[in-house]
């Protein structure tokens, strides 16, 4: 039996961080779901700038919509949306078979929203409105500005998938915003079912303190972040507040383990798969990160409800020196910078691809 069965058994989630036209025209993402257990995926500007870039499956689309008057970003999120909404029907017997827990795909918001709260609700309702689908989550970044948008998208009945978490803390009041949107839904007399993820990027956090880790800590640092907000996601499943939300019909927000593929050459790729797996949870991994643990992967022990030894791994990183908290705020910070640069790129390679579609044609 394939590892990726094994985990899927265990109860963790396989969904994949990539999306590609190729991916939905060979076969491929269908592939995936019938012989590696995936059950989602995610999207990012990254993923969408280096898809549009470098395949030529979308420039009849382009060319139909810049035939319709349609352009930039607006063109974008049609292409985005097609891709999105077949992948979305793909995992919907998923999604129908476990009874909206699980078949999810995420869109994100334009990251130049990233400190807009306003913009950022009206463009989450708007992209669900669009995609028309159950099993699609919009995501937002859980940035200080996007948590006061998390909160009334969820209100809004929009499900959500909070991304750009890089900490305890900042998962700690994710969480908190999604639970406000369902208790403001339970005191108007709505449905409170409103389905969200919480993704902790892990692997970043090793990439920031490459040549600072203390003896024997290399890699450890992501995977010790990750063991505190596991046990902060156990204790909060188990708290009063999320028991009393349940009995009404409340679903919990899952932990969603992301940015694990392996980024230090010298470690295992399976690294984060691995050492994070962890039922009614999920992983998203990029399509090389999903082949090897397919190939090669295999299932250890799952993470602790005490969040085993992570306290001690980064009480070893604090005395090295490693400000925790500054640097949580500095990932994040980045990853909104990242995204946004991916997003001007994006825009960039549209515009010359459609400069070069209007040359020829």
């Amino acid at each position: 039996m394939k590892a990726t069965q094994l985990l899927h058994d265990l109860g963790q989630s396989l969904w994949l961080d990539n999306i590609t036209r190729d991916l939905l025209n060979s076969g491929t993402l269908q592939r995936y779901i019938d012989e590696l257990s995936v059950t989602g995926l995610t999207s990012n500007p990254t993923i969408f700038d280096q898809a549009i870039k470098n395949s030529a499956a979308y420039d009849a689309g382009i060319a139909e919509k810049l035939g319709r008057g349609t352009s930039g970003e607006k063109l974008f999120f049609e292409l985005a949306l097609e891709d999105l909404t077949r992948a979305a029907d793909l995992f919907r017997p998923v999604h129908d078979r476990t009874s909206g827990v699980d078949g999810f795909v995420s869109l994100e918001v334009s990251p130049l929203l990233a400190y807009d709260t306003a913009s950022t609700l009206q463009a989450a309702k708007d992209l669900f409105a669009r995609a028309a689908r159950p099993n699609v989550f919009i995501k937002i970044p859980g940035t200080k500005e996007g948590l006061p948008a998390i909160e009334e998208s969820i209100f809004a009945g929009v499900p959500i998938n909070v991304t750009l978490l890089f900490s305890r803390e900042q998962y700690l009041a994710a969480a908190d915003a999604y639970w406000r949107g369902i208790e403001r839904r339970i005191d108007a007399g709505l449905n409170p079912n409103v389905t969200s993820v919480a993704s902790l990027f892990v692997s970043r956090w090793d990439t920031a303190v490459q040549g600072k880790a203390p003896a024997g800590m290399e890699n450890r640092l992501g995977i010790a972040i990750g063991q505190l907000c596991y046990k902060a996601f156990c204790e909060l499943l188990a708290s009063p507040r999320y028991l009393g939300l349940m009995n009404a019909g409340a679903r919990p927000q899952r932990l969603l383990m992301a940015s694990t593929g392996t980024k230090d050459p010298k470690a295992s790729d399976t690294l984060y798969i691995k050492a994070l797996a962890a039922p009614f949870t999920v992983n998203t991994m990029p399509e090389k990160t999903l082949q090897a643990f397919a190939d090669h992967g295999d299932v250890g022990e799952t993470l602790r409800a005490d969040g085993g030894d992570g306290g001690s791994v980064i009480g070893k990183f604090k005395a090295a020196g490693v400000d925790i908290g500054k640097l949580a705020t500095k990932l994040q910070e980045d990853g909104a910078t990242s995204f946004v640069a991916s997003w001007n790129e994006l825009m960039g390679v549209i515009a010359s691809k459609a400069a070069a579609l209007k040359k020829a044609g």
